[in-house]
């Protein structure tokens, strides 16, 4: 099978998907409501979709194609409040959040459709263990070539991207220490990290022709990379975000994918090197262990300093872009966050401590999803 051809989209143009947990109202432990909610959902006519995910316990929501975050913000609003109205009528609740605090894998079940019954084959208990929420957003670029070169842009602000989204301190019970643990459960996946440092459609035709050769490799769906090509949509997806506990972090968030876009777009502000890769993962660990409180390695200077500092640096760079998009809000909201050193998975934590209670703080979280 060879690599599709990179189709035509609108550059900067966004879509956003949202992974979210179905939970019960009695405990507020996951609850497997999948097919009920979408038999409920497809009565409702909404832009965008509604479709299961690994297993019965979580859905996923995605916008249509977006041409700013307050577009995204007013999709994502009409979805939100039809899933609640579907939800109340079933006497269950939709919460955000990266993992769920305490539900046990081992009792999960994988949605009744081939592919997830095909991944459940193959990778065994890690498909379970695939019970975590997360945001993927993609941006339009203006061809092939522009998307590899904006994929290797975006790869130094994947730390900032897991910073401000982190909300899954918990798993099984357990704080982890991490403000997002969801990304470790994503690595144990073979074909996870990062993409290779290729800048031409080509050169990444001949990769993917080598991988589709060795068999282990059918489609552009089998990597699992932070960032990847969609050349089915003319896109490239970031994957690392934990699914916000509001919708409304959750279009800030697009709106920075997008105001960072338009900035590479606009200015070339900078030329990728393989050499970025040295200090990713260590990017990467230190913003999902540690969040907004992380360690930073400039992958061009080598210079370390407080994430916080450049995420805020970097919204003051982007601002123009922002306010050419319609995104000034969106990064209002995510200063804001990041000055005051808050993320969802703060809010999280702040919630147990007050309440000693995961289940409260699932119910907690529950309600704030419902605006």
């Amino acid at each position: 099978m060879s690599l599709e051809a990179f189709h035509q989209s609108a550059p900067l143009t966004l879509g956003v998907e949202l992974e979210l947990q179905l939970v019960n109202t009695h405990n507020y432990d996951l609850a497997p409501y999948a097919a009920d909610m979408l038999r409920l959902m497809h009565k409702i006519p909404l832009p965008g979709s509604v479709v299961p995910e690994m297993t019965n316990s979580m859905i996923e929501i995605s916008t249509g194609v977006c041409h700013s975050s307050s577009e995204v913000l007013g999709q994502l609003t009409q979805i939100r409040d039809a899933l609640v109205r579907c939800a109340d009528k079933l006497n269950i609740a939709v919460a955000g959040g990266g993992t769920h605090p305490f539900q046990q894998w081992h009792e999960r079940r994988i949605y009744d459709k081939p592919r997830f019954q095909e991944l459940s084959q193959l990778y065994g208990y890690l498909s379970k263990q695939f019970t975590i929420f997360g945001q993927h957003v993609h941006i339009g670029c203006p061809d092939a070539d522009a998307a590899l070169l904006m994929l290797h842009r975006m790869s130094r602000y994947i730390p900032h991207c897991i910073a401000l989204s982190a909300s899954s301190p918990y798993v099984q019970g357990h704080d982890t220490q991490f403000d997002s643990a969801r990304l470790n459960s994503v690595f144990a996946f073979p074909l996870s990290g990062r993409a290779p440092f290729v800048l031409t459609w080509d050169d990444f035709g001949r990769f993917f022709d080598k991988m589709t050769r060795t068999g282990v490799v059918k489609s552009m769906k089998d990597f699992y990379w932070d960032i990847r090509p969609k050349p089915e949509y003319g896109t490239i997806e970031i994957r690392v975000f934990d699914t916000p506990l509001t919708i409304e972090k959750a279009a800030a968030l697009s709106g920075f994918v997008q105001s960072l876009a338009a900035w590479f777009l606009a200015e070339q502000p900078f030329q990728p090197a393989e050499d970025d890769y040295l200090v990713y993962t260590y990017n990467r660990f230190q913003a999902c262990r540690f969040g907004l409180e992380a360690v930073y390695v400039d992958p061009a200077t080598g210079e370390h300093m407080p994430l916080r500092e450049h995420l805020l640096r970097t919204l003051e760079q982007i601002a123009p872009h922002a306010q050419a998009h319609g995104a000034t809000a969106a990064l209002h909201l995510l200063a804001g966050d990041a000055q005051a050193g808050e993320n969802d998975a703060r809010w999280l934590r702040g919630c147990q401590r007050e309440e000693q209670l995961l289940a409260e703080v699932s119910r907690q979280a529950a309600l704030r999803f419902r605006g």
